[in-house]
């Protein structure tokens, strides 16, 4: 079996290149890890999940202890062979939910109750009961219970909600079951308060985990509060164990976090944006409902091997989404999800061969330039037909 643990291939000032080693196979990293909250990234089989070179996926707590059910996942096989994926799985601990279905819950010392926002029916969910749902279901890498309040929040607020993470974070590493080559991650909290994310961090490493997560940030705080917050936050973090930034977000957010040392990510950005017809390129975002794409025979970047773009024109986009067709949502999600990917590999490419920084400078520029002439647009890439 293989021990879980993350080593270190090369380092670009604070970005870094590795490898997480896994029970369920290795992933290269700084990675991209698509959002499959119910057991299915949202508009994608898990083929096409594969052949934008994704290497982990993202499950939800909260979401299969309500349906299908944890116990039925585990009796069908895991949520691997339940869902189709061989590789890593991460499962998301419920945490999020306290904030986001504030209105639909109650929150004690002990735990929180759900009034399932499906039927209405009671759940309750404990630091030691989302360690046992996430083991049920056969995470690869588990997430301890944490809590965390929207941003901006008054700094005892703020201290009130993290010191009761850390004190279910203990929790939650007491009922980890450990096995070869799986991992759980604590969730550094602290909102933007820089003495507050320093004691998280000593309280989660006194604890001891495989990896470390930095949950609380793109919750209403701004991307310059954001990087100001990792620039204080990921040095105190162990250099020998994955980072991981939980919820994060558009393109330029990932760059500059895996300059800030971040490796790992997850976001439902990308599925979202496919499903309302914006499109993630190299020249920005693109809104295929938008009537100049209407006549429009380019792909929507030349650069991109997956379906929607050697297949397909921005024109048949266009229509699909004016025509309400599924279609049109499941091209432009495997496009932005491709997108991502070969985002994140140029990036790992750039840290291995000490150019990051001309990196980013250039994809900046050309995020920030206008869409591609047709004297600019080279042939698209054509991959052969399996």
């Amino acid at each position: 079996m293989t021990r879980f643990n993350w080593t270190c291939e090369s380092m670009d000032g604070n970005a870094r290149a590795g490898t997480l080693h896994t029970a369920h196979g290795p992933v290269a990293t700084p990675t991209f890890m698509p959002v499959g909250t119910v057991g299915t990234v949202k508009a994608m089989t898990m083929d096409a999940v594969r052949s934008t070179g994704a290497g982990i996926v993202l499950g939800n707590t909260y979401h299969l202890m309500l349906r299908p059910g944890a116990e039925r996942v585990r009796q069908l096989g895991g949520l691997h062979k339940f869902m189709d994926w061989s590789g890593p799985i991460l499962t998301d601990s419920g945490g999020f939910q306290v904030m986001s279905l504030g209105a639909l819950r109650k929150l004690d010392q002990d735990g929180v109750t759900f009034k399932s926002h499906i039927d209405g029916s009671t759940h309750r969910l404990t630091p030691e009961s989302s360690t046992d749902i996430q083991h049920a279901l056969d995470a690869t890498i588990t997430m301890c219970f944490d809590e965390c309040p929207a941003l901006p929040a008054p700094p005892e607020i703020i201290a009130k909600s993290m010191r009761l993470s850390m004190r279910w974070a203990a929790r939650s590493r007491e009922a980890f079951v450990h096995r070869e080559g799986y991992g759980q991650f604590g969730i550094v909290q602290g909102g933007t308060e820089t003495d507050l994310r320093a004691e998280s961090v000593k309280a989660l490493t006194d604890i001891g985990f495989e990896g470390y997560a930095i949950g609380g940030l793109a919750v209403g705080e701004g991307q310059e509060l954001m990087f100001a917050t990792l620039d204080t936050t990921v040095p105190l973090m162990p250099q020998n164990a994955p980072r991981y930034l939980m919820g994060v977000g558009t393109p330029d957010d990932l760059l500059g976090s895996v300059m800030r040392g971040v490796d790992m990510f997850d976001c439902v950005m990308p599925t979202r944006a496919g499903r309302t017809a914006r499109a993630y390129t190299e020249r920005g975002t693109l809104n295929l409902r938008n009537a100049r794409h209407a006549g429009d025979a380019r792909p929507i970047s030349p650069h991109c091997d997956c379906l929607a773009c050697s297949r397909h024109s921005r024109a048949y986009l266009h229509h699909l989404f004016r025509a309400n067709e599924i279609l049109g949502p499941m091209l432009l999600t495997w496009h932005n999800i491709a997108y991502y990917q070969r985002l994140m590999r140029q990036i790992r490419q750039a840290i291995l061969e000490g150019r990051l920084e001309t990196l980013a400078t250039q994809l900046r520029a050309e995020w920030a330039a206008e869409d591609w002439t047709e004297d600019e647009m080279p042939q698209p890439v054509i991959p052969p037909v399996p």
